[in-house]
């Protein structure tokens, strides 16, 4: 028996998803069937091919609603939530403004939550319900020195996608990803070049960063009905992990 995933018919939204790792989520979905709508608070020139793209602040409650009343409007239905959208810039936390900290909680939990909200009311209207998946971080699960807001923000999402989770079944499923390190086209920039990103990659199990899609390969099967009895948990995807920093100061003194 060949087991696959087929979202054909489906249609699923992608918060963030016109680079990086959204990007290659929407690439993934869009190869699965399904129809496809990323979001972002600029314009896109030029779309993923098989895709639309829909401006949208997602910490704006009032642009979250008219994002997802125009793609029911449009297609009659929605499916699959993907909130991919978020990030933070390096901060040590005693430094950082209370702005920007704002800003980060309100980008990478806030937003989730009215997108999953908006999302969850159409879904428990429809008869086949719908899939919302969070894009959450190794950094809700350790500490996240320099980005101490972001991995604060990404905790509370494993945490409300298992209360989501709880409270919105059975229509709705509400799993997250904790997502490790991802090789995109930014990576060589954010982290000082090849030489750099060689010397980190050897210290992930698997020996590399993870490829977008590959982050996309876990959204698919985690929307699909592969996954049907899945909800309220938190997949990691990192790789193997990060290996304990006292390992690395053993094999220095053996």
């Amino acid at each position: 028996m060949t087991i696959g995933i087929d979202l054909t018919g489906r249609v699923a939204l992608v918060t963030g998803g016109s680079q990086g790792v959204g990007l290659g989520i929407a690439e993934v979905l869009v190869e699965a069937g399904a129809t496809v709508v990323t979001c972002a608070r600029s314009a896109v020139e030029q779309p993923l091919e098989g895709t639309s793209h829909l401006q949208c602040d997602v910490r704006d409650p009032e642009s979250v609603h008219a994002m997802v009343d125009s793609i029911v409007a449009e297609h009659g239905h929605l499916d699959i939530v993907v909130n991919n959208a978020g990030g933070a810039p390096y901060a040590l936390a005693a430094d950082a403004s209370p702005r920007l900290h704002d800003k980060i909680l309100g980008l990478n939990l806030t937003a989730p939550l009215l997108v999953a909200q908006a999302a969850n009311a159409v879904m428990q209207g429809q008869e086949q319900g719908g899939a919302i998946v969070n894009i959450s971080s190794i950094s809700a699960q350790r500490p996240s020195p320099g980005t101490a807001a972001y991995g604060a923000a990404k905790a509370g999402v494993d945490s409300l996608t298992k209360s989501l989770g709880m409270e919105w079944g059975p229509k709705v499923r509400v799993n997250a990803i904790n997502v490790g390190l991802c090789r995109t086209p930014q990576t060589d920039d954010h982290y000082g070049g090849d030489e750099t990103v060689a010397a980190i990659e050897a210290t992930i199990p698997l020996g590399r960063m993870a490829k977008p899609e590959e982050v996309g390969n876990v959204v698919a099967f985690l929307a699909s009905d592969l996954a049907s009895y899945v909800s309220g948990a938190a997949i990691e995807c990192h790789g193997g992990g990060e290996p304990p920093v006292f390992l690395s100061v053993l094999s220095t003194h053996s």
